[in-house]
């Protein structure tokens, strides 16, 4: 895409001067017609220098002025206008219309195809004097106050200052169908509402700075692989040695349950042999007897009662009880008696265990 240039007549601040115009080597049939319309004088329009030289003439002109649109605005500002039932009361009183003319600064109907529009003087000055007394205002009071709002607005005037004396509107080369006497004219097909969208878009509003973001410094969860957080799962040395006690300072968790292995032994000591009564083992220990000797000794353990387990804790723990042919003799004989025990009552003692 080519470069958009525009003449220096077309820059902010600048004077007024003759419109640059560029032709084609053929000139269109819609243009040749306007000019005819247009011209009081019957001048002769047969070739592209003609169309130039009258083209020229006639938009270089005094009042070659074009209306591009005409704006709605205010008198007063919001807080000074007059409040009335009748709508139309409030549209007389407090509106005022606002004409925005400009001129031709430069034609392209070759590269581009179209014309270039620059704000009069007088527009620019009846835009910036809206600005400055009541739109600023306006914007202002909407706003809250904080230490550079008066810069703020000061700048804010300025740009738009700046803004309205660089607009220049640019459209399609077909808007010279609206060219009428001396060079005057207006936008046809709905350009005008082009016009105004753009500069309504140059009263920007006033934009109070950005709050501040305080950022919250949060502390760091502790892991539980960190140094502080190692007595969160296991007790410390200290605590630990404070807690195991010899097991005779310890009290017996029942008044049945005895805390030394003397008493124990005493008493399966003063107890003979016909007097012991042994509980009844489990089906895992109901064997069959035989009298060969190859396996060794078997020991019985007595089993362990809920005071007993959880006293075991802190007592030291009960003697196993021997099997019945501990007692006796490792013989293979069955005329050996000890005790009293005959093992000829062998059937005896076998039933009583399966039982």
């Amino acid at each position: 895409m080519p470069p958009l240039l525009l003449p220096s007549s077309a820059a902010a601040f600048k004077t007024r001067s003759a419109p640059n115009i560029v032709l084609s080597t053929k000139v269109d049939p819609w243009l040749t017609q306007t000019l005819k319309r247009i011209n009081r004088i019957k001048r002769p329009l047969n070739s592209v220098p003609q169309h130039f030289r009258c083209l020229t003439e006639t938009l270089s002109s005094p009042s070659a002025i074009w209306t591009l649109c005409s704006l709605m605005l205010p008198k007063a500002p919001e807080s000074e206008l007059r409040k009335d039932d009748n709508p139309l009361v409030e549209a007389l009183f407090n509106y005022q219309m606002l004409t925005i003319r400009a001129y031709i600064v430069h034609v392209d109907m070759v590269s581009q195809n179209e014309v270039a529009f620059k704000l009069t003087p007088e527009s620019i000055e009846s835009l910036v004097e809206y600005h400055k007394e009541i739109h600023s205002v306006d914007t202002a009071a909407a706003t809250w106050n904080w230490s550079e709002k008066e810069v703020q607005l000061k700048k804010l005037q300025e740009d738009f200052v700046q803004a309205a004396n660089r607009f220049v509107y640019r459209t399609n080369a077909m808007a010279l169908e609206g060219l009428e006497e001396d060079g005057a004219g207006e936008l046809l097909c709905g350009r005008s509402e082009e016009v105004r969208s753009a500069i309504m878009g140059l009263f920007l509003p006033l934009l109070p700075p950005p709050t501040r973001v305080v950022d919250v410094v949060r502390p760091t969860p502790l892991l539980p692989s960190s140094t502080g957080a190692e007595n969160w799962w296991q007790p410390t040395m200290s605590h630990l040695q404070q807690t195991s006690m010899d097991p005779w300072r310890i009290l017996p968790s029942s008044p049945n349950t005895t805390s030394s292995t003397d008493s124990t032994s005493s008493m399966w000591a003063s107890m003979g042999m016909n007097e012991m009564q042994l509980p009844s083992p489990s089906s895992s220990f109901s064997e069959s007897y035989t009298t060969e000797c190859d396996s060794p000794p078997q020991f019985y353990s007595a089993p362990m009662t809920t005071a007993a387990y959880s006293s075991s804790m802190c007592m030291a723990p009960i003697p196993q009880l021997p099997l019945p042919s501990m007692l006796l003799q490792q013989q293979c004989s069955t005329s050996m008696g000890f005790g009293g025990f005959d093992w000829g009552r062998y059937q005896d003692l076998s039933m009583s265990f399966a039982m």
